[in-house]
């Protein structure tokens, strides 16, 4: 989805948003999903996480984010995610060559510029999936416009933490929330911009 903006002018101007889409635990630890994240079946989240891609053509991946995936996804049927992942852009901070060929990947060792590239162009949705040390760049960069959150009923006890950098202060505007049947709790938050101290 994209955000429509009006030039002074009147003529619109449309601005691709940057959607942040991470499972966390209720302590907040992103890492390492499998340890604490339900994997039974749940139509509600998967209904989700279908809306969730559905909007977007480009997705931006960290390096440890990459190498797993790339040896994954490839041979998985796992839908909607599978096809999805397997068959849209993808661009991978990293500041050395990949090693793993996946289709339609695309290294970057400069992010940031990257995102603001690609905001600048037409298109979808730019989605931002796991990959926390990116996630977190982003976020201190100010170019996430959105946060969908997976919270689990789960609590990790240990872990990287998504939000874990003092140095970024947001102001965020919830969207829509949601329960599923399995307990996760589906979070839809605006990023707004930086609040004062």
């Amino acid at each position: 989805m994209t955000t429509r903006v009006f030039t002074h002018d009147g003529r619109e101007d449309v601005m691709r948003k940057v959607v942040l889409y991470e499972l966390v635990s209720l302590d907040g630890v992103a890492e390492a999903p499998e340890n604490w994240f339900p994997m039974d079946d749940d139509e509600v989240y998967i209904e989700h996480l279908a809306e969730v891609i559905g909007s977007q053509d480009t997705v931006l991946l960290g390096r440890a984010m990459y190498d797993e995936w790339s040896r994954f996804w490839p041979g998985s049927d796992l839908e909607p995610f599978a096809g999805f992942i397997n068959g849209v852009q993808k661009y991978v901070a990293t500041s050395s060559p990949l090693t793993t060929p996946w289709t339609n990947t695309e290294a970057t060792d400069k992010p940031a510029d990257t995102v603001r590239q690609l905001k600048a162009r037409s298109g979808g949705d730019i989605g931002v999936h796991g990959s926390i040390r990116l996630a977190q760049s982003l976020l201190s960069a100010g170019l996430v416009n959105e946060l969908r959150l997976v919270i689990a009923p789960s609590l990790a006890g240990s872990g990287r933490k998504l939000f874990d950098t003092p140095d970024v202060l947001r102001r965020l505007t919830l969207q829509d929330g949601r329960r599923t049947p399995n307990g996760l709790v589906l979070l839809s938050y605006a990023v707004t911009s930086p609040a004062s101290h």
